[in-house]
């Protein structure tokens, strides 16, 4: 199983759309490493959305819709909706 997923910098106040067939947790970790990048100035990373799919084109798939949206708000209803 893959996922697309959303992580959100309570320190930063922005989100950060990626996708990983890795385990969640352990891509989450990654994130919240020292490490350069643009998840690399923060280690407050919080998943706030998630979907899983059987394959990892598929899910970088949505991860592109979402991020083509280009639009925070429909971001957030998407997050909002998810109840997680």
């Amino acid at each position: 199983m893959c996922n697309f997923y959303i992580l959100f910098s309570p320190s930063l106040e922005k989100y950060y759309y990626g996708h990983t067939c890795d385990q969640l947790s352990e891509r989450i970790r990654k994130h919240n490493s020292n490490h350069k990048g643009y998840t690399g100035k923060t280690d407050d990373w919080e998943l706030s959305y998630n979907e899983e799919y059987p394959t990892k084109t598929k899910a970088q798939n949505r991860e592109l819709q979402v991020k083509n949206w280009k639009n925070r708000k429909r971001a957030e209803a998407l997050i909002k909706d998810s109840g997680i």
